[in-house]
């Protein structure tokens, strides 16, 4: 999928970091990870970037250096399409519509979902801005057709296509400054960061490598349920659902009989009407330009603020405005729609949960071409009771099934890392089916086939199959593409005219984490 306007990513390589404190183990430098900032990102580029192990926080993209850092971060999504709620999920959705519908508050508050922010990488925030860029923006603005200059000779000697010397020619305007995020990271075994976790102790939750049991007694009344929704009408709170998608809903919500209950049956139900609350789920760009965001802005900050200092003990200077925009507002992923996109377009989004007039909770999430990427969840610890950080995630798989109707290719829910080696960090391996990325081939792997070689080792290659590679790997350094004194041209002419020490080194190690595919679309910035 092309960029819309054509602008490429424009992203500056930092290489790999010093350690830095680990949000997990708590380990002072044992967190180790590459790093780009991202001035702009095609949401394409963020898309395979993603599915390459990277992730962005704010306008910095980053990849955990998974052989060497002390607790591997495993990128995991969720087949949104095949997802089956659990009973704990249900419990969930049952709380909430009791709340809106009776004003139930349950006497005892449940302490079986730590998914307080369920995309929790805080720690992002501790190191994503040591390397914060200070190049102007004239500095990355292309030179317009006028000055642009022919390189082809340079490169004669290299055997490349000639259309690879000629300088490529961007229009100086279609260059917005905008960013994305997310870092590969070559994986190579290493035997030092193999360390051996002990099985989990009995009482201490769901054996994950066992699909979840369901008594007979369940079933039973699942159908007795689904009989009686077939009559109920589904209504969305607060959405603007055309007569197609109400349809679609409508038949999700009638499921079979015999089948267990969706996410849409519970979410899509109508309210009686004396329902004791009004929740609406409103999906909002993160652009000053649009007038709902920046309508709810301060009261958005405001609701982020008073979460980080009681779910994560921040001082009021480290969650102030500015941190707050620079952390979920500052997006590198630049808007854009496609006819077989969804009806929103692609880019980064705030869905904001509205409870009588009022925001409770924030996910901040990523719409791209093949799924739903969570960012973020921040929400009013006064209503942790309803398990908000479930709740959301949830909404978001039944967003992005939704989504799917007018977008065929997105049908996946990405939610960040999975962190095994951390037992708080797990409960993401139970919203099922979902699949965990090898670190080293790149390919996906059922979580069911990952456990038990996690129990072993915290770094694990998922791909069983010895001569499997990574099929995106750099094959041709010449042809990374550099944006150098406002200039695009191949990394082959960038090498010539280059003075002062070599920075192959560097440079072949971006190309490597990024893959041979963005390391031709996106331009490397170069001083």
């Amino acid at each position: 999928m092309a960029a819309a306007g054509g602008s490429p990513s424009i992203v500056e390589y930092f290489g790999g970091e010093d350690g830095y404190r680990c949000g997990y183990c708590k380990n002072e430098t044992g967190n180790l990870s590459h790093g780009m900032w991202a001035h702009s990102m095609t949401v394409q580029d963020y898309q395979d970037l993603i599915d390459r192990g990277w992730r962005r926080s704010g306008k910095y993209v980053y990849k955990p250096i998974m052989n060497q850092t002390c607790c591997p971060q495993y990128t995991i999504r969720c087949q949104a399409l095949h997802f089956q709620t659990s009973k704990s999920h249900k419990k969930v959705l049952k709380k909430m519509l009791k709340f809106l519908s009776k004003g139930d508050v349950p006497k005892v508050v449940s302490e079986e979902e730590p998914m307080d922010s369920h995309i929790e990488d805080v720690g992002a925030c501790d190191f994503a801005y040591k390397g914060e860029s200070h190049v102007s923006q004239s500095e990355l603005t292309p030179l317009g057709v006028d000055h642009a200059e022919r390189v082809e000779n340079e490169d004669q000697d290299t055997g490349e296509k000639k259309e690879e010397g000629n300088v490529h020619k961007v229009e100086s305007d279609s260059l917005r400054l905008h960013a994305d995020k997310e870092t590969p990271v070559p994986g190579e075994p290493s035997r030092s960061a193999k360390g051996v976790h002990a099985p989990p102790k009995p009482g201490k939750g769901a054996d994950l490598s066992k699909p979840p049991c369901r008594k007979a007694k369940d079933i039973r009344k699942e159908r007795k349920l689904q009989k009686l929704l077939q009559n109920q009408t589904c209504t969305v709170e607060g959405s603007q659902l055309q007569a197609a998608d109400q349809v679609f809903l409508l038949q999700n919500s009638k499921s079979k009989t015999n089948q267990p209950k969706t996410i849409e049956d519970f979410v899509f139900v109508s309210l009686p009407d004396d329902a004791q609350h009004k929740l609406e789920v409103r999906l909002v760009p993160v652009s000053f330009e649009d007038p709902q965001f920046k309508s709810s802005f301060n009261q958005s900050a405001t609701l982020f603020a008073k979460y980080q200092m009681a779910v994560h003990k921040d001082t009021p200077s480290e969650c102030g405005e500015n941190e707050f925009t620079r952390f979920l507002c500052d997006s590198p992923l630049e808007a854009e729609n496609a006819p077989n996109g969804p009806e929103c377009g692609y880019g980064s989004f705030h869905q904001q949960y509205w409870l009588d007039g009022k925001i409770i909770a924030v996910g901040v999430i990523d719409i791209l071409p093949y799924c739903v990427s969570s960012v973020y969840l921040y929400y009013d610890p006064d209503y942790s009771f309803l398990s908000l950080g479930v709740y959301s995630a949830l909404r978001e798989i039944a967003f992005t099934r939704q989504l799917h109707e007018k977008a065929p290719d997105l049908c996946f829910y990405y939610m960040g890392f999975y962190i095994h080696s951390c037992p708080k960090m797990r409960y993401k391996g139970q919203y099922r089916p979902s699949d965990l990325l090898c670190p080293e081939t790149y390919i996906w792997t059922p979580i069911e086939q990952c456990l038990p070689l996690l129990e072993h080792s915290k770094y694990c290659r998922f791909n069983q199959d010895g001569k499997a590679v990574d099929e995106g790997r750099i094959k041709e350094l010449g042809r990374v593409r550099v944006l150098h004194k406002r200039t695009v041209m191949p990394y082959s002419v960038y090498k010539k005219r280059r003075k002062g020490p070599s920075d192959e080194a560097s440079v072949q190690q971006y190309a490597s984490l990024v893959g041979q595919t963005c390391s031709e679309r996106m331009l490397l910035f170069r001083s």
